[in-house]
């Protein structure tokens, strides 16, 4: 292998290119166990986004399910999640175009079950005594915010369809017990979203398929309930943060008892339905995933002794995890792996790959490993972050010469930032950029405590923390403190934004359908987050004070570095208007902005063609700011008053 050769940051040739990445790569999850077959969706860039579902079968055979053009995604919450359930050779799907729920033999056409009307289906079971679906229906027929309850569908009409729960705001996790004489759910209202309060309640199920005798297990505004189940002798268990961390329990006999107290999470937030951390080997043990400082980890539950023991695996991300006696199926991944679906036998311990998110075969010498920091913050505290040195086998720096820095705001912002392989983090190492991905105070993973960090304090906590780990790579002399940049998507998006309005750390930023204007932001967006700026901000619109101190829209004239905007202009979660009223105020300003749309996209893009010209698009305006030559042609992005200022 030839010498590294000698070359700044920035103009390091990659073979993780944007056409590698979005042409060889797919999103995969959730998984579902079938008897012995196993399904699970995929999301392919390369059909525009298309959501596909897939069955595996024990002769080792994978097959489409989902024939061009049908799409597998509900717009429940808009988020979605809980799409499909199967019941023997039958498969039932929400198609994304029409909303309406699809009946399909997996050799079949797909039939439609209901009918069509503005309503929407998500997180379903099989009722096989009354040959029903359950599931969650938010109807969106009626003028104002849209109702949510749980439903039965009888599946030979699909005109008889039975209200069973209805009254609160939000419903998610319908589950029959194995018996099928007892339902369970989880309920929650306004302003609460689920991982502050929740509750879960139980009900017989009475013969005609109604409920009766409804009570309240456990949950409330202040603890959140997350994945109930019932074991296969009939014991309900669920995940709960009332001890600060999402731990489990089970309740027997009106008794709600923990299973396996730690300083550790099992359980997620629920931004979409159907997520799962644990399943039931048997009636005695319980497969799980936790995670720890950000590393997730696989385990087993002993339920007679409650005694947990890890099992060994290479992954550190782990997630959608569904088990039988024999087996157990999951999505994982690693530093240096990417995103699988994993099957796992409990037998010998032994694995397989099922199937890969990507089959490129790419040399560790382009990957850089990413390291957990913790670094100071503010009021005294400690936050999380994973950094990304960059890496690339072919070329080393110039003497003395510090790397540029990209600072990563993950969305949500109840989310977490991963430690598993992103191609994207890794398009920028391997070209000379250093990556901090940050988990700022309101992350998940680190317990309720930290979570609350961000209570009343969105705008805040997270640019203080994004800044503050900046701070920390340039005063360890790890990064150039004069070519700093920003990028974060939706809540990130408004966190990059305060961050370069509000602060003076950055140099330049992007910002992916992020807000700008809260108080817009709480006026016109979807049913599931109308209430969430409650907690991150205050009540609105009592609070309307903080809403403008804290939105970047009205502080234009703080804003003094360049700015590149990415925007799907379908997007109900936060509108076109979001982005396009700060880049017209950027430009009137004189700043250098550019501005993306993308048509066809909402919340996120899915689209191959529109993720290469996003990412590229990033990187040539950086190249652009910050004065180096890409090693590759990249297609340039139109930049409003880049000459006047940057030249």
């Amino acid at each position: 292998m030839a010498a590294p050769q000698v070359a700044p940051y920035g103009c390091w040739k990659s073979p993780i290119t944007s056409d590698l990445i979005v042409s060889a790569t797919v999103g995969l999850g959730p998984v579902i166990f079938s008897v012995q077959d196993i399904y699970w969706v995929e999301m392919r860039p390369a059909e525009a986004g298309r959501n596909v579902i897939v069955r595996h079968t024990p002769d080792g055979q994978t097959h489409d399910i989902t024939p061009s053009p049908f799409n597998a995604r509900t717009r429940v919450h808009e988020y979605g999640g809980g799409t499909f359930l199967v019941a023997g050779n039958t498969v039932y799907f929400s198609n994304f175009a029409d909303q309406r729920l699809y009946c399909q033999m997996t050799d079949g056409t797909p039939q439609p079950l209901t009918p069509t009307v503005d309503m929407r289906y998500a997180d379903g079971i099989i009722d096989r005594q009354r040959g029903r679906i359950i599931c969650v229906r938010e109807d969106h027929t009626g003028a104002g915010e849209a109702v949510n309850t749980l439903v039965s569908i009888n599946l030979e009409g699909s005109e008889d369809v039975q209200v069973l729960v209805s009254g609160n705001d939000f419903y998610a996790s319908p589950r029959l017990s194995p018996q099928g004489d007892q339902l369970c759910w989880l309920s929650w209202n306004h302003p609460n979203m689920p991982w502050d309060g929740t509750e879960l309640w139980v009900a017989q199920v009475k013969p005609d398929g109604t409920l009766a005798a409804k009570q309240q297990v456990a949950g409330g505004v202040d603890e959140s309930i997350f994945q109930p189940e019932w074991s296969p002798d009939g014991i309900l268990h669920f995940i709960s943060d009332r001890s600060d961390w999402w731990n489990l329990y089970r309740w027997i006999a009106d008794d709600v008892e923990p299973l396996c107290e730690m300083a550790a999470e099992f359980g997620l937030p629920q931004w979409v339905f159907g997520m799962s951390t644990y399943a039931f080997a048997s009636s005695d043990r319980i497969i799980c995933t936790y995670t720890e400082q950000g590393k997730w980890h696989l385990a087993s539950i002993d339920l007679k002794t409650l005694q947990l023991q890890t099992i060994d695996t290479p992954y550190t991300d782990i997630s959608s995890l569904r088990a039988n006696a024999e087996k157990a199926v999951f999505c994982a991944g690693s530093a240096t792996e990417p995103t699988a679906i994993v099957l796992l036998d409990l037998t010998t311990g032994q694995s397989s790959v099922l199937r890969r998110s990507s089959e490129l075969a790419i040399d560790p010498g382009y990957l850089s490993t990413p390291q957990a920091v913790d670094f100071p913050t503010e009021n005294g505290l400690t936050a999380h972050a994973f950094f990304y040195p960059p890496q690339n086998r072919d070329y080393t720096k110039p003497t003395q010469e510090l790397p540029p820095l990209l600072v990563k705001s993950h969305g949500g912002p109840t989310s977490a930032a991963s430690s598993r392989l992103n191609l994207g983090i890794q398009y920028w190492t391997s070209r000379g950029f250093a990556v901090v991905d940050v988990n700022y105070g309101g992350s998940t993973g680190y317990g309720r405590e930290y979570r609350q960090r961000l209570d009343y304090q969105w705008g805040i906590v997270d640019v203080d923390d994004c800044v503050n780990a900046a701070r920390y790579l340039i005063e360890s002399q790890q990064v150039d403190g004069n070519r700093i940049a920003i990028a974060g998507g939706s809540a990130g998006g408004y966190t990059t934004l305060c961050a370069l309005t509000f602060r003076n750390s950055f140099k330049a930023g992007a910002s992916y359908y992020g807000v700008s204007d809260l108080e817009a932001l709480a006026q016109d967006t979807h049913k599931f987050e109308s209430r969430y700026l409650d907690r991150l901000i205050g009540p609105y619109p009592e609070r309307r004070d903080l809403y403008r101190e804290r939105s970047p829209i009205h502080f234009t004239e703080r804003l003094d570095c360049p700015v590149i905007f990415f925007q799907g202009l379908e997007d109900q979660v936060v509108p076109p208007s979001q982005a396009e009223l700060l880049v017209e105020a950027l430009r009137e300003k004189g700043l250098p902005v550019a501005y993306v749309p993308f048509e066809g996209e909402q919340h996120g893009f899915r689209r191959a063609e529109n993720i290469k010209h996003a990412l590229d698009g990033e990187f040539y305006f950086y190249s652009r700011v910050f004065g180096f030559e890409p090693a590759e042609a990249i297609e340039p992005v139109p930049i409003d008053n880049f000459s006047s200022k940057m030249t």
